[in-house]
């Protein structure tokens, strides 16, 4: 079997989306957590004063995120998009919606519950990041509307990387705290570098050359399966 082959086999497809939604786990588990103590199921989550007093911006928050995040995931797979362009189109329409809910809902949070863990600094990057998430989110829908593929590309990559920072931040955050401690500036860059390394991913993969598609991979494309 050729390696333009394998390639192309159906579950060859499907590695990113599974590990974009596997990043997504725990940060929805958390979500829906808060959302059923809301709710007035047992509390699982420690207290959040922010929370119980203003509800509305955080069940925004976490549906628009599991419908982003999960339904964003399948958008990666470049099986799924060549095979049925359709869905691909229709499931932005409500895609780009959800991510909007999630960046204003965040930029919502940012500006008006006092007293977040990591002080001015994370203030300030948590405000850089929600206006980025729906800048880029804008930016893709006005580049497919005028057929620019690769800039829609483009802008969609950094929309859902910034918005999976919470993610990387499970990781950056455990291991910021075993080696910088808790204090308000180590939190601030802990979670600061979740959004860091994502951008920098989406860009690496926005920028990186395209290999060249082979006449045996073209005839497999075209191949029904």
């Amino acid at each position: 079997m050729t390696t333009s082959a394998s390639a192309h086999r159906p579950g060859s497809s499907w590695g990113v989306p599974a590990a974009l939604v596997l990043l997504s786990i725990i940060p929805l588990v958390s979500g829906t957590l808060r959302l059923i103590e809301l709710a007035g199921g047992p509390q699982t989550l420690p207290t959040n004063p922010r929370v119980d007093a203003s509800p509305i911006p955080v069940v925004v928050h976490v549906l628009g995120a599991a419908f982003y995040a999960l339904g964003g995931a399948l958008q990666f797979s470049a099986r799924l998009r060549r095979r049925h362009p359709a869905w691909h189109r229709r499931a932005g329409r409500v895609l780009v919606p959800a991510g909007l809910f999630v960046a204003l809902s965040g930029l919502w949070m940012t500006l008006f519950y006092t007293g977040a863990p990591g002080g001015d600094l994370l203030w300030a990057v948590r405000l850089v990041v929600s206006t980025a998430t729906a800048a880029d989110l804008v930016l893709g829908f006005a580049a497919i509307r005028r057929r620019d593929i690769p800039a829609h590309r483009a802008w969609m990559i950094r929309a859902y990387a910034l918005a999976l920072g919470a993610g990387t931040q499970v990781l950056t955050q455990g291991i910021g705290e075993a080696v910088l401690g808790t204090s308000e500036l180590s939190t601030a860059v802990s979670v600061s570098s979740g959004w860091l390394i994502n951008a920098a991913v989406a860009e690496w993969i926005i920028r990186r050359p395209k290999p060249r598609r082979t006449t045996q991979t073209r005839t497999a494309e075209a191949t029904p399966q």
